[in-house]
């Protein structure tokens, strides 16, 4: 496959943002003010989840090149977002269990026209800074009593 060719790292990064997105909207009050979209870590994390694996910062940076070329996601402002055709992409493509999603949706990215690639770029300070992020958010929280005190005296 050609560099320019759909690669499986950009279907990886895809599926994250995908599900990433619609992580958490049943929990968003209908008047809230934040953005649609997700952050970086939010991206990082989800794409662990799938592959046991943190992106790299030339994959991610190289992903979304090709699907904002390709009119599938949008980046402002920090916040990942589905696009229209994103959402139509994913709503049809083949249903193939958990297990494959990823290589499905690179099939089904395959099958499409070679996108462009947009001017996109990742810092390396941006990267280690949400990589941080998830990894602190993963860290497990001490237990603590119910009172703050163990009760023994």
């Amino acid at each position: 496959m050609g560099e320019n060719g759909w690669h499986w790292t950009d279907a990886w990064i895809f599926v994250a943002l995908v599900i990433a997105s619609g992580a958490g909207r049943h929990r968003r009050s209908a008047s809230t003010r934040r953005p649609e979209g997700v952050r970086l870590a939010d991206v990082l994390s989800t794409a662990d989840h799938l592959n046991q694996a943190i992106p790299e910062r030339h994959e991610v940076e190289h992903a979304v090149r090709r699907l904002l070329g390709a009119g599938l996601v949008t980046v402002s402002d920090g916040w990942f977002r589905i696009t229209s055709e994103g959402e139509r992409l994913w709503r049809t493509r083949p249903s193939a269990g958990l297990a494959t999603m990823v290589d499905t949706v690179q099939g089904v990215l395959r099958r499409r026209h070679t996108p462009a690639s947009a001017d996109w770029t990742l810092a390396e300070e941006e990267h280690a800074a949400a990589v941080q992020e998830y990894v602190v958010r993963s860290i497990p929280a001490p237990r603590r009593s119910p009172e703050g005190q163990s009760g023994r005296g």
